[in-house]
């Protein structure tokens, strides 16, 4: 290929590659690419081929409605414009170009800057830097360029102007420079600058020894007793006026008008500072003037030391115990400025009038009550404890121990009213109330008596306002009159809530069915889910999907029962409520009351009837009957006739008859010829051994009776008349007429006691025999007979 041929596509290559760098377009402001904030101008474009041109703003690009200018140009109107904005120009073109773009940025011209003011500052070496700030005014959006021109002027010559560019912090623009000892005033000028224009202010003169400050001072740590601190303090030159602040946070700085001092040790100087709390932590810090003051130091901290505590606590009790033998006391922690210190314990001490003390007890500085021994005429000590000593004690006697029972009243109409954030108690003072009572309102969360809470009043306060209360709970408390620290009376007031809603939890429910009542019990909602204070729990009860009348039930009760309820199927549920509203209902139980059964009744007389008349017909059977007493005959007691009733001893009585008693047991005897003494010998006899019921009945029907005779001598006539009559009532029964007394059987009102007095059994059983023997001396042993009436 000749070199000719070869030329032609390399041009045609860099031809190409020349339109691909080339733009589409040009684009230029009316107002340039920096305008100010709320102008108006116009931004054209000019194509460089031929197309159908288009324009765009912002990222991303937005088309723009543009007018068009002529053939090749278009333009936008801009109107009051208020921030940077771009605009960009497109055309397609063969070949293809680059689009062209325009920043515009918006701002506004610098102002001219305001309170200018320099400070010099001394150095040890009699040199100083020179520091002025300025404000410089409100931003401008765009880049400031400032400067602080200064002139510095000697004896007899002057130097400058020269220029330091300027640092802005804070809204505050500054510059600094050095100035010599020779240096006597200087003159100093601000000038700012942006694209839009320049502002500058006319040169300041300024003496560099009225404007003279010293260096920020320098502290040391502070060495601190428990009232006052002494504080190092590093100057660069010495200087007349020093300044110590002091607080203790978060209070605001005080400045120290008890600082003594200052003591030099070369260029330190120590200063003290008085009149400090004890254990109190501090800040400090410091300043020195010469003209002017210098800035403030870097603060230094440290804490005062400890003294003993300064006040007594403030100690409550709760309610003594029932034996009056325990008593829990209570007490609020010092505040800072009273502890004086770090509480390490507390002391607690009872003493008693007559024993002295009885009880004393320690306790960790963490703990705000105690249960300690107790006593009708007793008094307790508290004391609070840190490393410097103890405070003084704090005294509380004999609960409710009034100054005269008869006269002190309790408060009278104890008002609650509650809003969203405070509960206000008031109450009417008792007339009778001493001379020099106060009153104690204490309060607590239900069931919570370890965060009791307690405000003391004086005897004319008539209301106390509670706060810091926790939303939704409910408190208790009460108003006591209080005298020598003892409370002679209170009224007490209940279910106090700071803000009231619907409970969110319902009592849980348990149901015992006994016949047709049932028994509900059920335990309270979760004490987080009250809301509240619970006023009432209300039941409810569905019988067969019918839903009855409710229940409503104080909410102190845990139980009810409901009775006379029918047959059915039942559903019972509860809820609680407080003054805000009725809770959700419960979870819903089901039982049933069952129909009384008939049938036991019937079968009971079923079975019981027939037995009755059985035992009717074997009643009127005298076969039956004799078997049922002969068998049955030990358990039954019958009746045993009275001897004295019989005809025999009425004729005895009368003297119809006499017989004498002539017995022959064993070789022992009875004379009637003898008169002195009317003695009978017995003769004890073996008996045999002791038979049964039966065996008595089928061998002995006739028992003995005769257990012994007493002995009543009176005189020797008596005593011969009773024997005749007694051997006579005797003798016609012994074992002579034993057979005449069987034919007579028939005859007697007896008849069916066969042998009334058996010889066998009269012999075989001991007798006494005494001076008289009468019927009513007879003991008869009823035991060993039964009658037969059969």
């Amino acid at each position: 290929m000749s070199p000719s041929w070869s030329f032609f596509p390399a041009a045609a290559l860099l031809a190409l590659r020349l339109c691909a760098g080339m733009k589409s377009c040009s684009i230029w402001s009316t107002s340039g690419p920096v305008v100010q904030r709320g102008s108006s101008f116009q931004v054209y474009c000019t194509f460089n081929c031929r197309c159908t041109g288009a324009m765009y703003n912002d990222h991303p690009p937005k088309l723009q409605r543009h007018k068009v200018l002529n053939s090749t140009t278009v333009f936008v109107n801009v109107a009051n414009i208020t921030k940077n904005i771009t605009y960009s120009c497109l055309c397609k073109c063969a070949p293809e170009l680059d689009p062209c773009g325009l920043d515009i940025s918006a701002g506004y011209l610098p102002e001219l800057p305001k309170n200018l003011s320099c400070i010099y500052e001394v150095k040890e070496t009699q040199n100083g830097v020179v520091s002025c700030s300025w404000s410089a005014g409100r931003d401008t959006f765009l880049w400031n360029h400032s400067v602080l021109r200064v002139m510095a002027t000697s004896k007899n010559h002057t130097e400058g102007p020269a220029d330091y560019v300027s640092t802005k912090k804070a809204g505050l623009s500054s510059a600094s420079f050095t100035a010599s000892g020779s240096v006597q005033s200087i003159s100093v000028q601000v000038e700012v600058r942006n694209p839009l224009g320049c502002e500058k202010t006319p040169f300041i003169p300024y003496q560099l020894k009225d404007i003279a400050s010293p260096s920020t001072p320098v502290l040391g740590s502070p060495r601190c007793s428990s009232r006052h601190c002494v504080i190092e303090v590093n100057q660069s030159v010495w200087t007349a006026h020093l300044e110590i602040q002091f607080r203790a946070e978060p209070h605001i700085w005080t400045y120290s008008r008890d600082q003594t001092g200052p003591e030099q040790t070369g260029s330190v100087q120590c200063w003290s500072v008085s009149s400090l709390e004890p254990f109190t932590f501090y800040q400090f810090r410091a300043r020195s003037r010469l003209s002017l003051w210098s800035q403030w130091s870097a603060t230094v901290s440290s804490r005062t030391q400890e003294e003993a505590p300064a006040k007594e606590l403030d100690v409550w009790f709760a309610e003594a115990a029932s034996d009056f033998k325990s008593l829990r006391v209570y007490w609020k922690p010092l505040s800072a400025a009273s502890a004086r210190g770090r509480i390490l314990a507390y002391t607690l001490s009872v003493k008693s009038r007559k024993c002295g003390i009885i009880f004393i007890s320690n306790v960790s500085a963490d703990v705000s009550n105690d249960m300690v021994k107790f006593c009708e005429d007793c008094e307790v000590r508290v004391w609070a404890i840190n490393s410097k000593g103890t405070s003084p004690p704090a005294t509380i006697t004999a609960p409710h121990r009034k100054v005269n029972p008869q006269e002190v009243l309790p408060p009278q109409d104890v008002h609650v009213s509650a809003t969203n954030h405070s509960i206000c108690i008031s109450w009417r003072r008792p007339d009778s109330a001493p001379l020099h009572a106060a009153y104690v309102v204490e309060w607590y969360r239900e069931d919570k008596m370890e965060e009791l809470q307690w405000v003391r009043l004086g005897r004319d306060d008539n209301h106390t306002v509670l706060t810091g209360l926790k939303p939704f709970e409910c408190y208790v408390g009460a108003v006591h009159v209080v005298y020598n620290q003892s409370s002679v009376s209170s009224s007490r007031f209940i279910g106090v809530s700071n803000g009231t809603s619907a409970p969110s939890a319902a009592p849980s429910v348990q149901e015992t069915v006994e016949g047709n009542r049932v028994t509900v019990t059920w335990t309270e909602p979760p004490r987080s889910e009250w809301r509240g204070c619970l006023t009432i729990y209300t039941i409810y009860l569905e019988m067969n999907s019918t839903r009855l009348p409710p229940v409503s039930v104080p909410a102190v009760q845990r139980t009810y029962i409901i009775g006379n309820l029918s047959p059915a199927k039942y559903r019972l549920w509860m809820t609680a409520s407080t003054a805000g509203g009725e809770g959700r209902a419960g979870r819903k139980v089901n039982f049933s009351i069952q129909q009384e059964s008939q049938l036991s009744p019937l079968v009971l007389c079923a079975v019981v009837g027939p037995v009755l008349m059985v035992l009717v017909c074997l009643y009127h059977s005298s076969a039956v009957k004799q078997r049922f007493r002969v068998f049955f005959q030990c358990l039954v007691l019958d009746v045993v006739p009275d001897p004295a009733n019989s005809q025999w001893a009425k004729d005895s009585l009368q003297g119809k008859g006499s017989m004498n008693l002539q017995l022959q047991l064993s070789n022992s005897g009875v004379s009637e010829e003898e008169e002195e003494p009317n003695l009978v010998d017995v003769e004890e006899l073996l008996l045999p051994p002791p038979l049964s019921c039966t065996e008595r009945e089928l061998l002995h029907p006739q028992t003995n009776y005769i257990k012994s005779f007493s002995h009543d001598s009176d005189s020797s006539v008596h005593t011969q008349t009773s024997l005749d009559s007694t051997a006579d009532y005797i003798s016609s029964h012994g074992p002579g007429h034993m057979e005449e007394e069987e034919e007579e059987e028939d005859q007697e009102p007896f008849g069916g006691m066969l042998g009334f007095f058996p010889s066998d059994d009269l012999l075989t059983q001991p007798m006494e025999f005494g001076g008289k023997l009468t019927l009513k001396a007879v003991r008869i042993d009823c035991s060993d007979f039964l009658l037969s009436e059969a």
